[in-house]
Order: structure tokens, then sequence, then C-alpha cells
């Protein structure tokens, strides 16, 4: 790494607390004294700036809060930082200590004002001199202030970026929220408002109500039609007469009519009640949605942002202008501030002058498909409904079952049905298809199957032999099927790869068929995010806070194993997510230097007062070097040093309930397949096709090009997009050997 000895860089966060600074907080630090920099923490947000709270930062000064939701630097709005002498007690407290680069982590207004001051830098150092506050050579020394930003906020209402930081937690907290609520909707056949958060941006909103079937969502960007107070009440008295028990209505804080008048949740009841006379309950979530712990999603991104903050700082050429840190389409890359600041502005400005469909466009890929499915899996009855002599797609489950299928099922039903299609459920994975168990489903069967775990169709890992290939096209001649969607993992991909290679044989293989991927080990070719994968890791996660906690009393080193074939994506992320020391996965494999060095680092390292230490397995990443191998090793060489306690986490990270993510991909990628299919079917193309995810934008790929992009013995892509984290979690989890100090997380 370059010695950058004399150069300093500071961290400060501002405005909103959000879930995931303290992640972004941590890297930026350990990265900076990684490559050889002074790093300071600044207190208190911009105040901190003034009242120059200004901190040296060591390795351990940012130990175990990789978990801990806000940010422990605290935050404050400051009134005096938009004065002049504001500013010029910040530009010298920065320069007494040598700082010329700032990272901030904050939300629009934090990162605006971090670009001004920016700006005003040579304005600031002349008013200093002329004041005596600093001298010619320190102003010579410092003659432009470095801005790096990481939108914090978790109403993810930034341009150019796919996620901001603390989003994907707060929408943890509504989902949870909403879950624990439709049971005593669904009991006292209540209705429900619930009130997000999410200021003029209905990101929150319309996410959460896909992920857990809403009834109806308020947002800014899609108001209702002028008859939504009749339509509302309309679709909620529809719904009581076929059987629905529970209604929840998601409102965002910032919705508005067509005509820009605000749409409240007290409004919503009022018009509920009068015009109903049911009892309908108001629920504002308030704080609680950017509260606790971070998600994993926002413990490994916003660490990849961190680090990412100070490569950008040391890229040479960087110039004066100030960027931030982004997502788009899964890869972490640096984006102008001042541009993206604009286009934020331009959306807002769309929606407040009624250009609703042009600031659905602006805010992303998705957005306008995503009311879609609101609106969609809302209705009481399909808009076509399909008959006896209706064609059929049928759907399957193969291989292990995943988090987030039945959300995807529930969305290829009523997609399905909705253009006048009968859909077929295939029961118990290949065995069903080759034994005709098929039945046929109904609309509001399928209503309350979004927050649902495993897969209510059944499944197996079986796959088609030659022999079985008779019993199957007669199946499918019986039931008259038009077109086959299978959900699952390898075993999914196999399957559909297998009755491809069939048809010359079978005529009744020339059907549109199409898969789905959902497995926890995110090993699919064509989809960077396999549904169930994103439930899983936070299973992990959680598990593993567990687990290091348990370290209280004694020096202790966790070898833990997780799920993942040959793939090492779940060990990897959950490592980066928990800031584990060592991450072991096929792709690096483990060799004897490799553990000789580990052992040598860990025994240094518990002599210099570390309590514990967390090494994560992938498990098949070595058919030697096993769990009780590894675990055996470093008990014996860890002596006196620590103790060793080994856990296979085993089938837990396959079960519960999926996470908000999962649910949404599984529905975006449930409506994609369908629509693929239906139009396949009307245009008379049978070919075969995979449809996944590339950053947020459902795709699909042939099967004739995707088999050159996998290694078939290994069950797994040739690239991955995720293993440039590899570096990124050992350089923030092992201290360089000339900085040891005591103790650390």
């Amino acid at each position: 790494m370059p010695v950058n000895k004399n150069r300093a860089i500071a961290v400060l966060t501002s405005g909103g607390d959000a879930p995931g600074m303290n992640p972004a907080v941590r890297a930026v630090v350990r990265t900076g004294i990684a490559y050889k920099l002074n790093v300071y923490a600044v207190y208190e947000g911009y105040q901190g700036l003034i009242e120059d709270r200004i901190v040296k930062m060591e390795w351990n000064s940012v130990s175990g809060i990789i978990g801990l939701g806000g940010t422990v630097i605290g935050t404050a709005r400051s009134k005096e930082f938009h004065t002049l002498e504001g500013e010029l007690k910040a530009a010298e407290n920065l320069i007494r200590r040598g700082i010329d680069s700032l990272v901030v982590i904050g939300g629009d207004g934090s990162l605006r004002g971090a670009d001004a001051f920016s700006s005003d830098w040579s304005n600031l150092t002349a008013e200093l001199e002329a004041q005596g506050r600093i001298t010619a050579e320190q102003r010579q020394a410092y003659p432009k202030l470095q801005i790096i930003g990481m939108v914090g906020s978790i109403d993810n209402d930034m341009a150019n970026a796919d996620m901001t930081i603390g989003a994907d937690t707060a929408l943890h907290r509504i989902v949870d929220a909403i879950d624990a609520l439709r049971s005593t909707a669904f009991s006292h056949q209540r209705i429900f408002v619930v009130e997000v958060m999410g200021r003029n941006c209905g990101y929150l909103a319309l996410t959460s109500a896909i992920a857990t079937g809403a009834s109806w969502v308020f947002i800014p960007e899609h108001p209702p039609e002028d008859t939504w107070q009749d339509d509302l009440c309309r679709q909620l008295a529809e719904g009581q007469k076929v059987g629905r028990r529970d209604n929840i209505i998601i409102l965002a804080e910032g919705a508005q009519d067509k005509h820009g008048n605000p749409i409240t949740s007290t409004m919503v009841q009022e018009i509920i009640e009068s015009k109903l006379h049911d009892d309908c309950r108001v629920t504002i979530l308030g704080h609680v949605q950017r509260g606790g712990a971070p998600s994993a999603y926002d413990r490994y991104m916003s660490t990849a942002y961190g680090y990412e903050a100070v490569q950008e700082l040391l890229r040479e050429g960087s110039g004066n202008e100030s960027k931030i840190i982004v997502t788009q389409n899964n890869r972490v890359v640096s984006v102008p501030l001042v541009e993206t600041v604009a286009k934020t502005k331009a959306i807002n400005a769309a929606v407040a002058a009624g250009q609703f469909e042009e600031a659905e466009k602006m805010r992303g890929i998705g957005w306008s498909q995503a009311c879609e499915l609101v609106n969609l899996n809302a209705q009481v009855r399909p808009d076509t409904p399909p008959d006896a002599n209706s064609p059929c797609i049928a759907v399957m489950t193969a291989g292990w079952p995943a988090p987030g299928m039945n959300s995807a099922l529930r969305t290829i039903i009523r997609t399905a049905m909705n253009s006048g299609f009968r859909v077929l459920g295939i029961e118990d994975g290949i065995g069903g298809l080759i034994s005709g168990k098929f039945r046929t489903f109904k609309w509001m069967e399928v209503d309350h199957w979004a927050g649902t775990g495993g897969t209510r169709l059944g499944t197996n890992r079986q796959l088609p032999e030659e022999r079985d290939f008779y019993k199957i096209a007669v199946n499918l001649d019986r039931n008259n099927v038009k077109g086959l969607i299978i959900l699952g993992g390898w075993t999914a991909f196999a399957i559909v790869n297998r009755l491809h290679g069939a048809r010359s044989t079978f005529e009744h293989f020339n059907i549109p068929m199409l898969c789905v991927p959902a497995t926890i080990n995110n090993n699919l070719p064509g989809a960077e995010l396999c549904i169930g994968s994103d439930t899983a890791l936070n299973t992990i996660v959680d598990a593993l806070d567990k687990i290091k906690t348990s370290a209280d009393s004694a020096r202790r080193l966790f070898t833990v194993e997780v799920m993942g074939r040959y793939c090492g994506y779940l060990a990897l992320l959950s490592g980066m997510a928990t800031g584990a020391e060592y991450v072991y996965m096929h792709e690096m494999g483990i060799t004897v230097n490799m553990l000789q060095k580990h052992t040598h680092e860990l025994v240094e390292h518990f002599r210099k007062g570390r309590r514990a230490a967390l090494i994560i397995r992938n498990e098949n990443a070595n058919p030697t070097y096993d769990l009780d191998f590894l675990s055996s090793l470093f008990e014996e060489e860890g002596g006196q040093q620590f103790d060793v306690r080994q856990t296979s986490l085993g089938p837990l990270q396959q079960g519960g309930k999926p996470s908000p993510f999962d649910r949404t991909l599984a529905s975006r990628l449930g409506y994609a397949a369908t629509k693929k299919v239906i139009g396949q079917i009307c245009e008379g193309d049978s070919s075969c096709w995979l449809i996944g995810q590339t950053g947020g934008e459902a795709q699909v790929f042939d099967y004739d090009s995707l088999i050159k992009t996998v290694s078939i013995k290994w069950q797994r892509p040739l690239f991955q997009w995720w293993e440039r984290y590899y570096e990124i979690t050992h350089t923030l989890a092992i201290q360089p050997k000339n900085m040891v100090e005591s103790p650390e997380d």
C-alpha cells in the first residue's frame, strides 16, 4: 500500500441518522489507516467542525460499531455553519490539523453544505490569513478542500443512487411492523392505515406495499385519480365480500392528490369510517423506521462505500469536483455531487408541477412497474377471468426452498390469471411433474402468500432422467400446458436445460420454459441476486451478532460454517457485514501457507488483548480443511491465548419469513417472467430463458448464451460481481502488524 504519512482526512455524519452510518465510518477510518493516512472523526456533525470536536482516530476507535444503529460520532444540525464566521472557524480547525479532505455522510442538505464549503474554501483561507488566524504558508499548503460524500438517508430519494444508506433497514422495520399489524387486522377484520416516512419520496411506501401485499398505497409520485375516495372504499368492500379479512393501506408522509392537496392518514381514516362504517385504525410508525441495528445490506454496502470513498481521495487526478459514492447496478461508483443534487431537485420539481410520469421515470428503473404490482396484487378478482377453455401456464418450485418463493408464486399466478390464463401448480417439484400432481389455483387462494417462507407447492432436488421424459410430456399435453415457469436454484436451471435438450424427441417440450432464480446460494448465471439470498444473509448476520456477544467472559475464536455449496456469496458478504477476521470460500481456496499466516496473526492479536475473533467458512471451501479441522488447528495453536467454539448454522439459513428485498425481488421477477411467457405464447415462440435481475432491471437470458458463462462442475458463474469485496473485507478486519493495539472487536 502507498505511504501517505503527512496527509490527513476527516469523516463526519450530518443530518438525520441512518442505519449503516457506523459501518461507513468504520470503513473510512480503517481504510485510511491501512493506507497510512492520519484519520480524524468530527463529532456532532458540522457543529463539531466549528467547536473543534475533531478527534484523531486509531484502528480500535471504531471497534464493535459495525452492527450498531445510528452514528457513534453523533450528528447535529448547525445554523452557525451557514454563517461566514461558522465557516471560518471550521476551515481554521481543519487547517490546524492538516486536514485537506472531508468525507461527509448525510442527506442532500448535508452534502450540499459540504460542496458549498469546498467552493468557498479559497475565499475562507484568504480571510483567515488576512485576520492572522493562519499563515501564508498554511494557506498555500491547503489550497483546496476535497469532498467525498455518501448519502445517509432512509428516504432513498437521491438521484444517481440505486439505494441510499439506511433505506434497506428502514424497509425491514416497516415490513416487520406491518406483518405484526396484519395478524390483528385479520383477527378483527379491521382496516389499518400505516403512515411511513420518506418526505417527498414514495420509495418506502411503494416497496413496503409490494412486500406486504397492501390493499392500497398513496405516494407523491403516483397520486390517485380524483375519484379515489369512492374507488378505495369500493375495493375494500369488494374484498370483504370475497373473504379478505384484513386490509392494510400504506401512506407516504408526502402523499398528495393530483392537484397537490395533501392526503393524510386521518383523512383516509375518516373517509373509510364514514362511507363503509367499518373500524379503521391509524398507525404512524415514526422514528422507529430509522432506528436499530442496520440490515446486512446496509452493513456490507456501507462498508464498500467507505472503502471506495478513501480510494477516491487517493486517486490521482480526482480534481476539485465534489463527488458522492453510490451504488448503480450493484457496482459502487463515484458520481458528481452537483449533478446529482440537480437531478434530485428536478424530480421534486416535477412532482410539484404535477408532471408525475416524468418524476416516475427520473426516480429510476422499475418505478412504474412497482405501481402496477401493487395494483395487481391488491385486486380482489382478475380483469379477464380465465375459464375451463383458457390456455394454461404451469408453475413449479425445484431444489431447496428459498425465502421469497411464495411471493413470486403469488405474483406469477395473479399476473397470468389477470391476462386470462389458467394457472396450474405442480406439487413436489419434478416428482409432481412426472406423476401428474397438478392443481388449479384460485385468485384469493394466494392472497396472504407474500410474507410466508418456504414454498406452498413443495419441492425437492430430483432431476428428470431420460426415462421420465415420456411421462412429463404426457402430463403437459393432458393438462394443455402452453408455458412452464420453474422457480429454484441450480436444480431448476438444470431441469429447464434437460427438457430443452430433449425437444427433438418430445414435441410437447416445445413450449416456452423459463427459470426464475430462487436459491440462497446465489449461484445462478444472469442473476446477480437470487430470490432468498438476502434473507439467508440477514439470518446469518443476526446469528453471528449473537455468537460474538457470547465472548464477553472469555477470549474466544468463533469458527462458523455457512451454506452456499461452491459459491462463497453468503460467506463473504456475512463476513463483511460482521467484521469477520477471515473468510474461507471455494473461489479463493485454502492453503497451508494461508492457515499458517492466519494462525500467527490471531495469536499475536489475542496476546495484545483481543477478546473475540470470527472466522467464516463456506461449506464447500475445501474438502480436506473442513470445519472440524480448522477448529482443531486453531485450538491447538491458540494455546493459552484463546479457545475455539465452532458452529454450523445449518438449515436455519433457508427458513424464516423473506426479507423485504426478497419479497420485492420475487414479485418483480415473477411479474417479468409471466409477461415474457405470455408474450411467447401469443407469438408462438418456444425458446427457453432464465430471468434475472442485474442491478435494478429484470432481464432475460437465453440458455445457449448462459451455458458459456458458468462452471458446470462448480455450479456457479465464472464471474461474480461480489468477489471484489474479498480485499475490502480482509483489509478492514485485520490490523496491520506495525500498529497492533489493544483490545479490538
